[in-house]
């Protein structure tokens, strides 16, 4: 049974790869911090066939001991201050998390298991001011935010121990990836809830930032199985993994709306355009500036022909079908919670 341990393992991809892992027999390691709630996060329904390590990707000791702990043939390095528009406001944790973090792993795992197979997780926003277009494993960095800075250097420290210490160390380089286990704070997540919520007459508008930044979005479900293929090789290299599509912030709003049942009728343009409900005429989508970035990413695109390739890696979920998944996902979950309310009031009302 081969023994795997994965840093950010509550989160979205570490979720969606420690189901990948143990349904391919795994014995699966995730590290947390400790806090004073306990706190599962999108691992909640499977807690029980993970061992969980209280570590920090900020403490190197706590990191050396989760390794020996663990003792993991592979290591999935997932754990990061992942949000972009957080990175200005905390640029100096997003450094030690997202850059020092993954040297405090790969000095770890040099330390206790240096035969062990390490996958960082690089980012399409370390290309930044795109200076090619479609991205691939060749195109040069320019990254934007101290987000993509702190990734870069996680990147390329993990390239150099792969060269320095003959370490089986990869990155891949995922472009935007999202799912129905997506956090609230990111856009597309933001979308999907503000649609349903606005279906159920909950939330009145939605208010976003740049509407004509385009990204390329797979689904995490597909992406978590390129990072186990990447380790499953004979040799370590690096892999962009993109769905080769790109698409506006507009067409995904666009896209969510509709499955929610609302057609948009866009109005005005840049900071002025707003959509409308064309069933009653109300303007349920508006334009902020202050969700825009310091420094705006307008484009990425990426080319995975390498780890179609070299990987056999395929993608299976479109990006209409990722919408519609994300959309009804919170549509269910309102709805789910608007029932319990109804039924909380009716029993309230009875016992009066």
């Amino acid at each position: 049974m081969k023994r795997a341990l994965i840093t950010g393992v509550t989160g979205q991809d570490g979720s969606y790869l420690a189901e990948l892992l143990l349904e391919k027999g795994y014995e699966v390691y995730g590290i947390v911090r400790r806090k004073a709630v306990v706190d599962y996060g999108q691992v909640d329904h499977i807690k029980d066939k993970i061992k969980f390590i209280y570590a920090d990707m900020t403490d190197i000791v706590s990191l050396i001991n989760a390794v020996r702990i663990a003792q993991p043939d592979e290591v999935y390095n997932l754990a990061a201050q992942s949000f972009v528009g957080t990175s200005w406001e905390q640029p100096v944790t997003t450094a030690d998390i997202d850059g020092m973090g993954v040297l405090h792993m790969l000095e770890a795992i040099k330390t206790v298991k240096p035969d062990a197979r390490f996958y960082q997780a690089s980012t399409s926003e370390m290309f930044g001011l795109v200076q090619a277009v479609p991205q691939s494993e060749t195109t040069p960095f320019y990254p934007r935010s101290p987000y993509g800075v702190a990734k870069l250097y996680g990147h390329w420290i993990t390239k150099n121990y792969r060269e320095s210490y003959d370490m089986f160390a990869c990155s891949g380089i995922l472009f935007n990836h999202e799912s129905e286990r997506r956090g609230k704070e990111f856009v597309t997540r933001k979308i999907t809830d503000a649609a349903a919520k606005i279906k159920f007459g909950l939330q009145d508008t939605l208010e976003l930032g740049n509407l004509d930044s385009k990204r390329d979005w797979g689904h995490s479900q597909d992406y978590v199985k390129a990072m186990w293929l990447m380790l499953q090789q004979d040799k370590p290299d690096d892999y962009v993994i993109a769905t080769g599509e790109t698409h506006k912030v507009r067409e995904f709003v666009e896209l969510a709306f509709k499955h929610a049942g609302i057609e948009l009728e866009w109005q005005g343009e840049g900071v002025n355009e707003k959509a409308i409900n064309k069933q009653n005429g109300k303007v349920v989508v508006k334009v902020n500036p202050k969700f825009y970035r310091p420094a705006e990413v307008e484009l990425l695109l990426g080319d995975p022909t390498k780890a179609k390739k070299n990987l056999g890696w395929e993608l299976h979920i479109a990006f209409e079908q990722l919408v519609k998944r994300m959309v009804e996902a919170d549509l269910h979950s309102i709805e789910i919670e608007k029932n319990i309310k109804n039924t909380l009031g009716e029993v309230a009302l009875s016992e009066k």
